[in-house]
């Protein structure tokens, strides 16, 4: 059973998806973040690109994030997202959009930019480090800007996205790895 851990939403539960399609971050790991943003998150304009059930694009609304963009290519995950943004009573400052990350990066360039994103794709996709150079080359991204980096066994090359800083990197288990990067500017060395 997954919940918000903490703020205006605390111990609120969360709907997931049924079946394999989504595979929602463990509490653990979650705390984990949380523990590792929680003062960089107040009046935040987050980006959760892979929602899922939109459970870390919420718990930062519940925290304090000013406003959160859910994108996900499944219709039934968007629906689920919509559906706990209700619960947890942070649907007016939710957005939604059915759309592949690519198309979203593209269309969006240019129109907006985020505080705080959230990359958590299915593992088999391997593409934690193209949505990254995406979102920075759209101009996606503010300076100072948090990327938290979820992956499976793609390996995540830190050195090779210019313009972030390394803030951590840890793993979790065999099988997760989580990296939160600060956003220094395309100028950054």
């Amino acid at each position: 059973m997954m919940r918000i851990i903490t703020g205006s939403a605390k111990g609120k539960k969360l709907s997931t998806l049924e079946g394999d399609a989504t595979r929602p971050t463990s509490e653990r790991i979650k705390e984990a973040i949380f523990s590792s943003l929680q003062f960089d998150i107040e009046n935040r304009i987050v980006l959760d690109l892979f929602a899922g059930s939109g459970q870390m694009g919420l718990e930062a609304l519940s925290r304090g994030a000013q406003s959160a963009t859910f994108i996900d290519s499944a219709a039934e995950a968007i629906a689920v997202c919509k559906e706990n943004a209700r619960r947890t009573d942070l649907f007016d400052r939710s957005r939604f959009l059915v759309s592949d990350y690519r198309n979203f990066i593209r269309k969006a360039a240019g129109e907006r930019k985020f505080d705080l994103v959230f990359i958590d794709p299915p593992y088999a996709m391997g593409c934690c480090t193209e949505a990254v150079r995406r979102l920075t080359e759209a101009g996606l991204l503010h300076k100072g800007a948090l990327v938290v980096l979820e992956s499976g066994e793609e390996p995540i090359d830190t050195a090779a996205l210019a313009g972030f800083e390394v803030q951590k990197s840890a793993a979790y288990g065999k099988k997760t790895a989580v990296h939160i990067l600060l956003y220094r500017g395309e100028d950054a060395e």
